[in-house]
């Protein structure tokens, strides 16, 4: 997975999750499953999709914002 392959995905990301996500030597289709987990968890669990994966899980906790602990 490049930069090129993430920002596809994502849109603009800084580089150090970047290269947190190319560390974790997974593929583009696995970063835009757990984009998708992300962002639709809902809509897949009633498609019937099992759960994530490991390093699906992984890159879904990379992903989701730090809660503001204010």
């Amino acid at each position: 997975m490049t930069y090129d392959d993430i920002v596809a995905v994502l849109g603009p990301v800084d580089q150090d999750l970047a290269a947190e996500l190319i560390a974790t030597g997974a593929s583009v289709a696995e970063l835009r499953e757990a984009f998708n987990w992300l962002n639709n968890d809902e809509a897949l669990m009633g498609e019937g999709r099992p759960l994530p994966g490991t390093r699906i899980a992984s890159l879904i906790e990379m992903l989701e914002p730090e809660e503001d602990l204010d």
